[in-house]
C-alpha cells in the first residue's frame, strides 16, 4: 500500500484525507498511474483564489467556469458577480470551491483508471 503524499505532496486537507481513502489498496505503480491521470485534471485551490481576484476588476466568474459551473460562470460575468457579493463569497470559500470539484475530478479518474487497467 502506498501513500499519495508521496506521488502528490502538493495535497493537503480535506483533498489529501480523500484522495488517500480513494486509492486505499493501491500499489506504487496503481498510485503512480492514478497521480498522474488526477494531478493532470485537478484545479489547485490557488488558481482559484486568483482567478476569483480577478473578478473584482471586470472579469467575473472565471473561476466558476474553471470548476464546470457554466450557468453560474455566465450569471457571474453579466451581473459582475453578483453585484460583487458572490465574488466576496467565493474569495472567503475558494478553497471549498476547489476541494468540492476536485473530489469529483478524484471520483471519475478513479473509475477511468480501473476501467483501463481492467
Amino acid at each position: 500500500m502506498a501513500n499519495i503524499l508521496q506521488f502528490m505532496p502538493e495535497l493537503s486537507g480535506y483533498e489529501l484525507q480523500y484522495v488517500q481513502n480513494l486509492t486505499e489498496g493501491y500499489t506504487e505503480k496503481q498510485m503512480l498511474g492514478f497521480s498522474n491521470m488526477y494531478r493532470a485534471r485537478r484545479k489547485d485551490p490557488q488558481l482559484i483564489l486568483l482567478t476569483t481576484l480577478i473578478g473584482f476588476v471586470g472579469f467575473a466568474g472565471i473561476q466558476r467556469f474553471l470548476v464546470g459551473q457554466i450557468g453560474m460562470g455566465i450569471i457571474y460575468f453579466f451581473t459582475a458577480g453578483l453585484c460583487l457579493i458572490g465574488t466576496i463569497v467565493d474569495l472567503i470559500n475558494y478553497q471549498d470551491l476547489a476541494f468540492r470539484y476536485n473530489q469529483r475530478v478524484a471520483g471519475e479518474t478513479k473509475m477511468q483508471f480501473e476501467a483501463f487497467n481492467k
